[in-house]
């Protein structure tokens, strides 16, 4: 049984090593352990040797090897040919489900359907997913000429006025000496970049934390997005946008100036 003891941070642990010391008094101490695992996994760290992984935990490599048996099992790690340990497939499955409810229909849908209304084009949500861009949400536009995109679809993340949406705003949010962002920091536009006859204007929808939620789209055929066609929809995408972030817990102040 004391191979299964954990210890405070080993005396040269590393600067970003877990907080360990309370580990044990809430819940089950094993789970505790299987999830102080899972956390030591970042974008940094991606890949991590046994002994990486004790020096950020602070536990055993005999208990670390227990317990990766079970989190392998179940999709939660992978072992290398190297024999370190990547994530498995099962932290995407869950986060594609919590994606689902940081999003709700009922919270996206009637802010998309009010964008198409004011501004006559499809309006979309697309959230990141990897490499790529998902479209989560649609509401096409009443007009009979349209761009063709379909909930569940997947596009490149560098073209397209979403994608920079989702690569620029990913870490941070734009401010400035005023106190916010204007809205030429929050819009992204762009013409011909995915398909040579549409176009497309979004920007960004935070939620708690100021972080990230999604890009927000306007699309449609590029004859009906001139310099002035596209200037008349950033009202209405900026405000659709605020009403998500509000609706996502985010700050709506960041829209403040942006309007």
């Amino acid at each position: 049984m004391a191979a299964t003891k954990t210890s405070p941070h080993p005396a040269n642990a590393p600067a970003d090593a877990l907080d360990m010391s309370r580990m044990d008094d809430v819940g089950v101490a094993a789970v505790n352990r299987a999830l102080a695992i899972l956390d030591s996994f970042t974008e940094d760290a991606a890949v991590l040797t046994l002994a990486q992984i004790s020096m950020k935990t602070g536990l055993y490599k005999s208990t670390i090897l227990r317990l990766m048996q079970s989190l392998d099992a179940f999709g939660y790690v992978n072992k290398l040919d190297s024999g370190a340990y990547v994530l498995g497939p099962r932290p995407m499955q869950l986060a594609a489900l919590a994606a689902k409810a940081l999003h709700p229909a009922e919270v996206v849908m009637p802010a998309l359907r009010e964008l198409v209304q004011a501004a006559g084009e499809s309006a979309s949500f697309y959230v990141r997913s990897g490499p790529l861009r998902l479209c989560s949400y649609r509401v096409d536009s009443p007009r009979s000429i349209r761009d063709n995109v379909q909930v569940g679809q997947l596009l490149p993340l560098d073209k397209g006025a979403a994608g920079h949406v989702l690569v620029d705003f990913e870490h941070q949010v734009p401010a400035n000496a005023g106190g916010g962002p204007r809205a030429d920091m929050l819009v992204r536009i762009s013409r011909g970049e995915r398909d040579p006859e549409t176009a497309a204007i979004a920007c960004p929808v935070f939620g708690a934390g100021n972080r990230l939620q999604g890009a927000l789209t306007l699309s449609g055929p590029l004859t009906r997005f001139s310099e002035a066609q596209t200037r008349a929809m950033v009202a209405p995408l900026i405000a659709a946008a605020r009403k998500l972030t509000i609706g996502f817990m985010g700050d709506a102040g960041i829209f403040a100036h942006a309007s």
